[in-house]
């Protein structure tokens, strides 16, 4: 599909842009194991301010490094571009940039004060928690290794709990626990939701056209 051209005779700095992107995934795995703990464990948030931060401006800097690339590579080689590899880079980039920026919106929660190590929910909490960060940790291995069919696999069995973390966002509504239990639960799996989707939406360039690229930022309704 649209990454394809990765593989075979691809010039060296896309096979860099790759590698970059692959790298984000990985450090936004690590900001986001790091703000969760700092929610759901009972980390002290200061413990982990400075790695989080640090990681942050590497995978800020990566997204720049990248586009700057981009233009590089479409300047130098003029009608000559891989203009497809330029549109589908564009797009990825951004969605790994936003998955580190979730991860640090759920640190966010934790420095306000926010705390549910103790909540009844923290089971279910800690499930989705793994399945969350697995699915970045497999978001960068299957995008590095080019592996079509990790990927229909996984963008499968995602696309249900999509419209489970949605479920649980609309049950906080009438839910009976105070606020400072029911808003960071609703954040969270909103959270959750949109990290899901931007890893989604990264996979898709290994199996679908490229005017499918964010397919999986509609809802289910609005897809077509």
């Amino acid at each position: 599909m649209v990454m394809e051209f990765f593989r075979g005779g691809a010039d060296k700095e896309l096979e860099q842009i790759e590698q970059t992107i692959q790298q984000m995934l990985i450090d936004c795995r690590h900001t986001f194991d790091a703000a969760i703990n700092a929610l759901l464990g009972g980390t002290d948030p200061d413990l982990v301010k400075k790695d989080i931060k640090k990681t942050d401006r590497r995978v800020n800097k990566a997204e720049r490094d990248v586009r700057r690339e981009l233009v590089v590579h479409t300047s130098v080689r003029g009608a000559q571009a891989d203009i497809p590899m330029v549109l589908v880079s564009m797009s990825i980039v951004k969605d790994a940039e936003r998955i580190g920026d979730y991860a640090k919106n759920i640190f966010d929660l934790a420095r306000a004060g926010a705390n549910l190590s103790t909540v009844e929910d923290l089971p279910e909490l800690i499930t989705h928690r793994d399945r969350v960060s697995r699915l970045i940790d497999e978001t960068a291995r299957i995008f590095g290794e080019r592996d079509t069919d990790a990927a229909h696999e996984i963008l499968q069995d995602e696309d249900e709990h999509l419209d489970e973390y949605d479920d649980i966002v609309i049950a906080q509504i009438d839910s009976e626990a105070p606020a400072s239990q029911a808003v960071p639960i609703a954040l969270l799996n909103r959270y959750f939701k949109r990290i899901t989707a931007h890893s989604m939406n990264i996979l898709t360039s290994l199996v679908m056209p490229i005017d499918r690229l964010d397919y999986y930022d509609e809802d289910n309704a609005d897809r077509w």
